[in-house]
């Protein structure tokens, strides 16, 4: 009797840490592969701000990490990329955060060429509602591209904003949170490039006289 239930209780034993293992296999798996999936989402967001054909450097390798919650709504680093061709400055790709969407935070890629001109906007991520807020998405409308080639003098201080606020931005119809908080985190995107530019670029030039 001892025996049989002994033996009953190894085979549970064996099946736990069988069903354990390949739990974590499975996740490992699947961590990995939702990690190739964003990384990929991500590249594709770069290349649309800045094309393949433009740059010869690989921007995933050439990054630095900045703290400046006050312009990516972030309070940790956040994720510079940097764009060049023969060795000359591009454009620069910040990962940002806009903290006062309608349903919480949207995630962006903000692009910004070397001459201070915008590259462009990018939606990463976000909750905003389906059928409104939804449209800063390029897939659900062309709102998001309006920010290329704009710049801190194009439209000027009080044009950023949405045309609601007094600004050049248009507003969706009955959702206008989303767009105003994409706006203001875009154009706290460019101030800070526009004050760090050549430092941003620095950092880049020390780094690679280290690895040479």
């Amino acid at each position: 009797m001892l025996h049989a239930i002994a033996a009953s209780a190894g085979v549970l034993l064996l099946f736990a840490v069988a069903g354990t293992a390949l739990v974590a296999v499975i996740r490992q798996a699947t961590a990995e592969r939702i990690a190739e999936n964003e990384r990929q989402a991500l590249l594709a967001g770069i290349h649309a701000l800045v094309p393949p054909a433009a740059i010869d450097n690989d921007p995933f390798s050439d990054t630095v990490q900045v703290t400046a919650p006050e312009a990516f709504g972030s309070a940790g680093p956040v994720t510079v990329y940097r764009a060049r061709k023969g060795g000359r400055e591009v454009a620069a790709v910040f990962t940002v955060v806009a903290p006062d969407g309608y349903s919480g935070a949207i995630r962006l890629l903000v692009g910004v060429h070397a001459d201070g001109r915008l590259a462009g906007a990018r939606v990463v991520a976000h909750k905003e509602t389906p059928g409104l807020g939804d449209k800063i998405e390029a897939q659900k409308s062309d709102w998001i591209l309006g920010f290329g080639n704009r710049t801190l003098q194009d439209p000027g201080p009080a044009g950023w904003a949405v045309k609601k606020d007094g600004g050049v931005f248009d507003q969706f119809t009955g959702a206008t949170i989303t767009p105003r908080a994409v706006v203001a985190a875009v154009h706290r995107a460019l101030v800070y490039f526009n004050d760090h530019r050549e430092a941003l670029f620095l950092v880049a030039q020390r780094e690679e006289s280290k690895d040479g």
